[in-house]
């Protein structure tokens, strides 16, 4: 079986390639850059690889021999320092691109979001023309956009590039999105707005991950695929129900739409601005990302990957309800 260099595989998606990738008679490599990543992807049977995305000599090294290497370190976040989201994505991508096709890896897939579509307006119907947003005011967007282009314009004879595009991972063991949202019900930070009533795509992490094996095993080189779960749904029913997996009921309090943009662009003004410790208590991405409409097409990847999600959505919230609390304690 082909070897596979792994970054991000202590992360929630990597972890699941990771164990996916070993269940399949791959060996694995994964990028470590602490002592805890590093016994964490020997868990999950990988062999880990000291390094950092900074470091191209550590990179390279763990995917000497491999035919495939999966980018999915990314620096992720809502609100943050614009100098740590160019490194860890436009900078980190370059490198590891670089690495790999230095070590001789044959096909790099990424791992990429809807999110480079974002600026600010709702995603309807879309599908992978629609134009990346360079131009976004959300960092994470902006960044996470010029890494896929990066990963695009790297195609070439013996380098075959690939990118995925899940939207709204979820499952058991997310470390971040859920355990924010739990936290924030429960001290009292959570709203619906403008009443939560929009329609949204999702992808469970185990339909993320049969994406990225599909790219790297039947995905067209120099080609973009969004996986989903398949049919859209209301963001709120959907929301309600996974924070109930969690013993956490979702709070009625609404706020509404025109006043969620105004906090949003004012509040990420005086964090700029000013001396203030923390974030804004909404960013213009989780403005987006909340009270916005993101459906997206997958008939490409039905298509050319022959891609069909494997986890119903049903199945996703049964597994997180038999380990609520697993998933909860991850968030620490």
């Amino acid at each position: 079986m082909a070897g596979a260099f792994v970054t991000g595989g202590s992360g929630f998606v990597g972890g699941r390639l990771i164990a996916r990738l070993r269940g399949e008679g791959h060996s694995v490599r994964a990028l470590a850059r602490s002592p805890a990543s590093a016994e964490r992807v020997r868990s999950l049977g990988a062999e880990a690889v000291s390094g950092e995305l900074g470091d191209i000599a550590s990179m390279r090294a763990g995917a000497e021999g491999c035919e495939l290497a999966f980018h999915a370190a990314a620096s992720l976040g809502d609100w943050g320092r614009r100098e740590d989201f160019e490194r860890g994505n436009v900078e980190g991508t370059r490198n590891a691109l670089d690495a790999c096709a230095e070590a001789g890896v044959r096909r790099f897939v990424h791992v990429s979001t809807e999110a480079v579509l974002l600026a600010g307006e709702p995603l309807v119907d879309v599908d992978e023309t629609a134009p990346l947003r360079f131009d976004s005011r959300a960092l994470y967007s902006s960044t996470k956009a010029r890494a896929e282009r990066l990963v695009l314009d790297a195609n070439r004879a013996g380098f075959e590039t690939v990118v995925v595009r899940p939207r709204f991972v979820w499952g058991a063991g997310d470390t971040t999105l859920l355990p924010r949202m739990v936290e924030m019900v429960r001290s009292g930070r959570f709203a619906w707005i403008g009443g939560g009533h929009h329609r949204t795509s999702t992808t469970h992490v185990e339909n993320t991950v049969e994406g990225l094996v599909l790219g790297a095993t039947r995905g067209r080189p120099g080609e973009v695929y969004f996986v989903t779960d398949g049919e859209p749904v209301e963001f709120r029913g959907f929301v309600g129900e996974l924070l109930q997996t969690q013993g956490v009921s979702a709070p009625t309090r609404s706020l509404p739409d025109a006043a969620g943009r105004v906090l949003a662009a004012v509040g990420e003004t005086a964090w700029s601005r000013l001396p203030l410790s923390g974030q804004p208590p909404l960013t213009r991405f989780a403005y987006w990302a909340s009270a916005r409409e993101c459906t997206i097409r997958i008939e490409k990847a039905r298509e050319q990957l022959g891609y069909v999600p494997v986890k119903s959505r049903a199945e996703g919230m049964a597994e997180l309800r038999d380990a609520p609390a697993a998933s909860a304690a991850a968030g620490g």
